[in-house]
């Protein structure tokens, strides 16, 4: 399965753009801000699309209570989520290697998309929880209380994917460079799945 080995290591190995590359990419724009401010989310923390633009979110998220973008220290995902790519990186090389010299079965590169693929859906599903706990958990003293007519307070959760209105921005949030390069990896690990047993067919 020399060509199947290839693929997956192959598919492994863009993984490690994610730590060079966003993994997701939120915007804010509003007629007071002609140059959107924007924040790119990395495994290892959060950065700002521009030098001030995390100062600037922080400054407008106080006015109605918000949180400060957090730090690294603040997160265990940013010191765990790099360990767990590392992982997997590795796991899928040494599977692909393996692989290419006829020592494991194709069905093991499926195996390695089916254990990306829920890590994944874990590492969606933790995001969104920060971003409810992001857009909802206020400061109820906060300079800005808005509130719904029925009186509720207003909550200002960003989407998790698509845009969304908030007061009087306009929110994009979509996936980034990192994304996409962990949707062409395990893409190709499937290939690699097909590809290997189509060569083992030729050998039996």
């Amino acid at each position: 399965m020399k060509k199947a080995g290839i693929i997956m290591i192959i598919g492994s190995l863009l993984l490690l753009g994610l730590f060079k590359f966003p993994l997701w990419n939120i915007m804010l724009g509003a007629p007071q801000y002609p140059d959107p401010l924007g924040m790119n989310i990395y495994i290892q923390g959060i950065e700002g699309n521009e030098e001030f633009d995390i100062q600037n979110i922080d400054g407008l998220n106080h006015y109605i209570g918000m949180k400060t973008i957090p730090k690294v220290e603040e997160m265990w995902e940013f010191d765990v989520f790099p360990k767990v790519i590392g992982f997997m990186v590795a796991l899928g090389v040494i599977i692909g290697v393996l692989g290419f010299f006829g020592k494991v079965s194709y069905k093991w590169f499926l195996g390695w998309f089916v254990l990306m693929s829920v890590l994944g859906a874990l590492g969606m599903y933790d995001f969104n929880l920060w971003l409810i706990d992001y857009g909802t958990d206020l400061d109820p003293k906060a300079i800005m209380a808005y509130t719904h007519p029925d009186g509720t307070p207003m909550t200002y959760k960003p989407p998790l994917i698509g845009y969304q209105k908030m007061l009087n921005f306009d929110v994009d949030s979509w996936p980034a460079t990192g994304a996409y390069m962990i949707f062409v990896g395990m893409l190709l690990t499937v290939v690699a799945f097909f590809v290997g047993k189509k060569e083992s067919k030729k050998v039996a």
